[in-house]
This record gives structure tokens, C-alpha cells and sequence, in this order.
């Protein structure tokens, strides 16, 4: 994703979650994503989606079992 892109992504973010240290980072050699940290801890990813002249952005987290404990 483009640095643009990404600080509109993470000010997005950071509006809806005020209190949490959200950080979106490149990817070096993708286009159409980037990672998404809280503090230093990687929590999902964000895929740019460009379907029939629309741009969406999907934030995909993964939850272990063990996280759960």
C-alpha cells in the first residue's frame, strides 16, 4: 500500500479505537497490504481490495486458542 494510503488506514483505526497504540506498517514487497500493530505486537493484516471501481479495505485478525487462556 502506498504511505498515503496507510496513514489514512491508521488514522481510521486510531479514531475508532482512541486508547490503543495503533500502528500500520508496509509490507516491502506487497502492493496491496500492510501490517497491523498494537504497540510492538503484530494483530492482522490490511488488504486493499479494488473490485468494479470501489476501494475497501479488509483488516483480517487471527485469534489463536491459546490466546484465549
Amino acid at each position: 500500500m502506498k504511505p498515503e494510503e496507510i496513514r489514512k488506514v491508521q488514522g481510521y483505526l486510531r479514531s475508532r479505537f482512541p486508547q490503543t497504540p495503533i500502528q500500520v506498517r508496509a509490507l516491502p514487497r506487497k502492493s496491496d497490504s500492510a501490517e497491523v500493530y498494537i504497540d510492538e505486537e503484530f494483530v492482522g493484516l490490511i488488504a486493499k481490495d479494488e473490485e468494479e471501481g470501489e476501494l475497501s479495505y479488509h483488516f483480517t485478525m487471527t485469534i489463536l486458542d491459546i490466546d484465549l487462556e
